[in-house]
């Protein structure tokens, strides 16, 4: 992942580009400032990020960028920043004058060492105009040549990043990126099936990658410190093409040869066989997963949430008015909900998706959206047809886009006032289950409020039976394009070989409709966590998912599977990370076996 983190003086770039590559063991900084100065000020503000960094930083003080990137194209690196670099190559050149001088031999030489930077990059620059900059010919031609740099350098990173008073704001991919080509479900216009129209998104081909990733302009990250502000609607926004999105490409197995020899390792490692317990499981399914042993880190893990309101919302089967839902959407993007504070520690990004809030929200958040609210699932469908396969597209789309944006693991997460009723509606149809073993209390709803809330589920599930061995139909009939979305991205995850944590008991129900439009979707899946909603413990029965975390949890939001994740990726660390019994000079229990005497191998007499 090629990160560019823009940002004026005292914005807290340096800052957050440092937190990008806060969970790697060793990282290489690139200084480019000069440290031959009487600038007090200066040598105050070099002496500060020194101290910001802890030992895991070595660090290389050079104006030399590109060979410095091609010596080690796999180090961790921080480089910071741009702006002090092209200051020393328009000083190597003379480029202070009357005279124009020419620096795009060396940008184009920076450019290509970027893009063949195959580790963890960061790189800091100042956007230009927030930066100080003298009035005068030099300042106007600095700025001139930083703002050309600053275009090169992001067409080649993956993502790029706007810090505005220590807040992020993810900028949109270019405009002028390279087509996609047009196969499978796609972002893209012209694309037959699902997607938008940024670049390098194929479901069937799941090894494909675009010459220039870009970062996805659909959703809104909330990562780290995240606020967003809504950009001007885009009446060309791009559209998903909803046809068959309900059909899936066969989808293929974790590779069992990859977790044997993930099982052989644990048993080299110094420890008993089995003493880490689901540790040890969950490491060799991401080995699977991945295809590799040792498993690679988990570099990237995104979350997705889905927002959308319900109709049934308004009977009373929760205990907040359905208005909540757009405010929570609103929280979400201001970085202040619980999935944002979880997603900071765990090192995850967050993207927010309205599929059918029942207001208006910032188009960078709706661009997939279906409609507003879904249909009272107890007298009506939820949905069309035509609806539920816009939702079904747009989840697939979401979930393309963000793999081919470098996302490693996968997160679903809900929002929806109300939503825990089409949830418990869709797991009792399929999994042949009573109103009144599976219905709990979502938000906290008093007993008028189940008693409300179990006539709604009985009425959806009279509704909803009739299409058990239909997936759309059942979406349609009582899901919601929040759901409907949700199942279509848990599922092209599965196509698109890419590890899923499940949350609580919304997320597992779409996964149990997922499962049934993509059949063996579900061993791309780890449950995070079990809620204390009844009906998600038949869920995870249903999928055969054990649990990583019971905790009495019942937020959604993906919250469950953050606080799982930091287990998950304990669990790569183990099996890459810890010593074997030979690099240790251990011995394993068969050698100490073989060398202890035969008196003493008889035991006491």
């Amino acid at each position: 992942m090629r990160t560019l983190v823009l940002g004026g003086v005292r914005s807290g770039k340096s800052g957050y580009g440092e937190t990008l590559l806060g969970d790697h063991d060793r990282v290489r900084y690139l200084a480019t400032g000069p440290t031959t100065t009487s600038d007090a000020e200066w040598l105050a503000r070099v002496a500060e990020h020194r101290r910001r960094r802890d030992d895991r930083y070595s660090t290389v003080e050079t104006t030399d960028v590109s060979d410095e990137l091609r010596s080690d194209a796999h180090t961790p690196t921080l480089l910071d920043d741009l702006g002090n670099w092209l200051a020393a190559q328009l000083d190597r050149r003379g480029g202070w004058g009357d005279e124009p001088v020419d620096v795009t031999d060396l940008t184009g030489d920076l450019c290509a060492a970027v893009g063949s930077f195959d580790g963890e990059l960061v790189i800091i620059s100042s956007e230009v105009g927030l930066a100080v900059v003298p009035p005068t010919p030099a300042g106007r031609r600095f700025q001139d040549e930083l703002g050309a740099l600053n275009a090169a350098v992001a067409a080649v990173c993956d993502r790029v990043v706007l810090v505005i008073a220590g807040r992020v704001v993810e900028l949109p991919a270019s405009p002028t990126a390279a087509s996609p080509a047009p196969t499978e479900p796609q972002i893209a216009p012209t694309a037959p099936t699902t997607a938008p129209t940024e670049p390098g998104i194929s479901p069937t081909e799941p090894e494909t990658r675009p010459t220039e990733p870009e970062t996805p302009p659909t959703a809104t990250e909330v990562a780290a410190t995240t606020s967003t502000a809504a950009p001007s609607a885009d009446p060309a926004a791009p559209t998903v093409d909803p046809t068959d999105a309900e059909n899936f490409p066969a989808i293929e197995m974790p590779d069992m040869a990859t977790a044997g020899a993930a099982r052989a390792r644990h048993l080299t490692l110094t420890k008993p066989a089995g003493s880490l317990g689901r540790l040890e499981e969950i490491g060799i399914w991401l080995s699977s997963c991945q295809g590799v042993c040792p498993p690679r880190p988990i570099t990237a893990p995104t979350v997705a949430v889905f927002a959308g309101d319900h109709g049934v919302a308004r009977s009373g089967v929760s205990a907040f008015p359905p208005e909540v839902t757009a405010q929570m959407v609103a929280n979400f993007v201001a970085g202040g909900a619980a999935v944002n504070v979880l997603a900071r520690r765990a090192g995850a990004t967050v993207h927010v998706f309205d599929m059918s809030v029942d207001a208006d929200t910032p188009p960078e958040v709706s661009r997939f959206k279906v409609r507003r609210s879904s249909g009272d699932l107890t007298t009506t469908d939820a949905l069309s047809l035509a609806e539920t396969r816009e939702a079904l597209a747009a989840g697939r789309a979401i979930a393309d886009q963000l793999v081919d944006s470098g996302a490693d693991l996968l997160i679903g997460g809900d929002m929806g006032i109300g939503n825990t009723t089409p949830a418990t509606v869709l797991i009792g149809a399929l999994a042949r289950r009573e109103p009144v073993e599976i219905v709990g209390r979502g938000t906290g709803i008093d007993d008028a409020g189940w008693i409300r809330k179990t006539a709604a589920i009985r009425d959806g599930m009279r509704r909803a039976r009739r299409h058990v061995h239909d997936p759309l139909s059942m979406l349609a009939t009582v899901a919601g394009a929040d759901l409907t979305a949700l199942a279509g991205f848990l599922a092209q995850a599965a196509v698109r070989r890419t590890p899923v944590i499940l949350d609580g008991m919304v997320v597992t129900a779409a996964a149990m409709v997922a499962a049934e439009l993509a059949p063996g979707a579900s061993r791309w899946w780890l449950a995070g966590h079990r809620s204390v909603e009844p009906a998600h413990t038949i869920a995870l029965d249903h999928l055969d998912l054990v649990p990583v975390l019971d905790m009495s949890m019942r937020l959604g939001e993906g919250s469950g599977a953050l606080a799982a994740l930091p287990l998950v990726t304990s669990s790569v660390d183990i099996l890459t990370s810890m010593a074997t019994f030979d690099e240790a000079g251990v011995s394993d229990r068969d050698t100490a076996d073989d060398e202890v005497s035969p008196a003493l191998a008889t035991g006491p007499s």
